[in-house]
């Protein structure tokens, strides 16, 4: 899918001192910024900072009364926090931010790190599937990850229970990367406290989430955008036809990787979601080398070595526009959203105007809360 991004004349900057920490994370845990509206407001003022001392404007612009940006006593509890538990923040653009999410619109800001993160630098591979496996569908989610670990692939998963917590255990000493809804210091299931105290010591630990944020329904597709985002190919072992695993997979042809199905028995509804990927296209795989094999193919993904971003291209000058057509805009852009959400380039295309015109108007729409983006660039009205 086609990404609408904003070019920048500013280069991007990672957090140096404490203080680029506080204002980076204030800016992000302000109130109706999320990761895509922070790339935004970087790419617009060129820093954080900047961007922070401008966001109570831009909101009282959106028509948002006594707007507030997040405290500095709450950044800074947040990085006391991480300390306190063994844990290091990754910003967007620093040396251990992980290459393979950097060309996502909605690449996390800032991740919580917890291990080893050199991992980040190793050829990544998402192994996800049922909570509720069958015998048969964990026994596979472990050849799965022996196998792919032995040919030096790292395995993300969730940490859920079923196929994700088999996928761990079964890496722990290869390489595996649980990625969590929650902060990267709250466990969750529970029982997987253990596991997850072994995926620090030997794996990594990974969130966008604040420190100590209990996980909610809403973060649970977010979370999986990352999961995809991070790996070369997503592999599926048993998925009902609707659940977390099929979110998970779409998120991973939208970011423009791999899906690979493990197929099941027709009677089983813990196949169902998998045989419906495998009838619209996705690669059927029967052990770890049909992964290998599909990922180095002609047709999967090519296994590429990082390489330096390129200098973006200068910024576009921008027209004034005039409230008038700015609210005839809004009124344009919220006629064409519903509750189910569309991609953000088709609802450019649709409007039929420049992407430099549409994106801080949308920006101006998730500020009032009118609008919420979603994982993979996906707006709805809120």
């Amino acid at each position: 899918m086609a990404k609408v991004l904003l070019p920048s004349p500013h280069p991007l900057t990672p957090p140096r001192s404490e203080e680029d920490w506080v204002t980076w994370f204030r800016l992000l845990r302000s109130r109706r910024v999320g990761a895509t509206t922070f790339h935004r407001l970087l790419a617009e003022h060129g820093s954080a900072a900047t961007a922070l001392a401008s966001l109570p404007e831009v909101a009282k612009a959106a028509g948002v009364k006594d707007y507030t940006c997040c405290p500095e006593t709450v950044a800074t509890e947040e990085l006391k926090a991480g300390r306190i538990a063994g844990a290091r923040p990754i910003a967007y653009g620093s040396e251990h931010y992980p290459a393979a999410l950097l060309d996502l619109p909605d690449a996390p800001p800032i991740l919580w790190a917890m291990g080893d993160v050199a991992l980040l630098q190793k050829p990544m591979i998402a192994l996800v599937g049922a909570r509720n496996a069958s015998s048969l569908g964990t026994r596979m989610a472990r050849a799965l990850a022996e196998g792919l670990g032995r040919e030096g692939h790292v395995i993300v998963s969730g940490l859920a229970r079923g196929i994700d917590t088999s996928a761990h255990m079964s890496a722990l000493e290869s390489g595996t990367i649980a990625v969590l809804a929650g902060g990267v210091d709250v466990v969750y299931p529970a029982e997987n406290a253990v596991l997850a105290q072994e995926i620090a010591e030997k794996g990594l630990r990974l969130s966008e989430q604040p420190m100590g944020m209990a996980p909610m329904a809403r973060h649970f597709p977010t979370r999986n955008r990352i999961v995809s985002g991070l790996s070369r190919g997503v592999v599926v072992v048993e998925a009902a036809a609707k659940s977390g695993s099929l979110i998970t997979a779409r998120n991973a042809l939208d970011q423009g990787r791999e899906v690979l199905v493990v197929p099941g028995h027709p009677f089983d509804a813990r196949a169902a979601g998998c045989n419906m990927l495998i009838r619209d296209g996705a690669t059927l795989v029967r052990n770890a080398q049909d992964v290998i094999e599909a990922l180095h193919s002609p047709t999967g993904l090519p296994v590429a070595q990082p390489s330096p971003e390129p200098a973006p291209p200068p910024e576009p000058p921008r027209e004034a526009v005039s409230l008038k057509e700015a609210n005839a805009l809004h009124n344009e852009i919220l006629s064409r959203l519903g509750p189910t959400p569309i991609a953000e380039d088709q609802l450019i295309r649709d409007i039929n105007a420049p992407a430099q015109t549409v994106a801080p108007q949308l920006v101006t729409l998730e500020l009032e809360g009118k609008i919420r983006r979603q994982a993979g660039g996906m707006l709805a009205l809120a």
